[in-house]
């Protein structure tokens, strides 16, 4: 049977996320109890808790669901993990177990369900990890993910907050997830195109390849792309790690399809809110190419790793990513120098 999945919510992916600037109004005054075994909390906006367990090992910690972004419930599922496994591995580490987190109006179709549930399973074994159970509620809304720990020795925990002045940025996945799932939504952009197959591939690779290699070379920091799209994540490593960052906006790689999803009008909700969120630490050089615009303020749906790597490291690096199955890796900027503000500029 033919689903409809993404007819079913109001707004899809990492797109759904609560605007930023809400979610810090109402973080802001939450006593947060901690002590020092937590390495990584709330204070650097990180993309997942670390938690010290040994003197050598630690424990990460992220959970992660959303609502449909494609309509395939099987495909769903895929995206939904591999989008949760992503907070483990921008950490350096590597996912050893997860739970499921499902809602789901147990008056549609069950198939549907478990379509979703499968695929979520098959993505899950690819990782490494195991599924040890879950929760669910019955609304509305669909709404699939997980809760993942991971593990890691200390020396290889990579945070936000340690990108230093000279290191090359390097991007793992191309960019415009968002634009292309509302084409999908709105005007229905075929299964059997090209542009969806590059779609789809790019949201179901797990960033596992592109972890471990970029701990191999002894990256300083990493954070992946996702709901606050390239200016929204780049800025909070950027002011976490007290750096400027300059990105070089024609080398940013972008998915098929996505000049005609602008052309169209169809970028997310998030487009707005991510650029009133990076709007103080934000600069533009050159000639602004205004549609370019809507690719960096773009909420990503299993997006990629944005890492900062020595630059002596960044080529070798950079090299075995992309022999490793990412294919379109590149380098698209680069650490400029100490910048308490945490200043951004992208380069036209």
């Amino acid at each position: 049977m033919k689903y409809r999945l993404t007819q079913m919510v109001k707004s899809a992916g990492c797109a759904a996320k609560i605007f930023p600037n809400i979610l810090s109004e109402a973080l802001k005054d939450v006593k947060w109890k901690t002590n020092e075994n937590v390495l990584v909390g709330f204070d650097g906006k990180d993309d997942a808790g670390v938690y010290k367990i040994s003197e050598n090992l630690a424990t990460i910690h992220t959970t992660d669901f959303f609502t449909p972004v494609v309509d395939d419930p099987y495909v769903f599922g895929q995206i939904a993990v591999t989008n949760a496994l992503s907070d483990i591995y921008a950490m350096g580490g590597t996912p050893i177990n997860a739970l499921n987190i499902v809602a789901f109006p147990q008056t549609e179709d069950l198939n549907i369900l478990k379509e979703i549930l499968s695929g979520g399973s098959d993505k899950i074994n690819e990782s490494g990890a195991v599924i040890i159970g879950g929760h669910s509620v019955d609304i509305p809304t669909i709404l699939y993910g997980m809760a993942v720990t991971g593990i890691s020795e200390l020396k290889n925990i990579k945070s936000n907050n340690n990108a230093k002045p000279g290191d090359k940025l390097i991007l793992t996945k191309r960019l415009g997830t968002g634009m292309l799932n509302n084409l999908i939504k709105f005007d229905n952009l075929s299964e059997e195109s090209s542009e969806y197959k590059e779609l789809i591939k790019s949201m179901t690779r797990l960033n596992k390849n592109a972890a471990e290699i970029m701990v191999k070379y002894n990256a300083n920091a990493c954070t992946d792309i996702t709901g606050f799209a390239l200016a929204g994540h780049s800025m909070q490593m950027a002011k976490a790690s007290q750096v400027e960052m300059k990105f070089f906006i024609n080398e940013l790689p972008i998915l098929d399809g996505v000049d005609e999803a602008i052309s169209k009008k169809l970028w997310t909700r998030g487009d707005k809110s991510n650029r009133d969120y990076t709007a103080k630490n934000i600069e533009f050089n050159g000639n602004i190419d205004e549609t370019k615009l809507h690719i960096i303020y773009d909420p990503q749906t299993a997006g990629g790793l944005l890492i900062s790597i020595p630059k002596e490291n960044a080529v070798d690096c950079l090299n075995e990513i992309k022999d490793n199955g990412d294919e379109f890796a590149k380098i698209i900027g680069e650490v400029t120098e100490k910048n308490s503000n945490g200043k951004i500029i992208f380069e036209f």
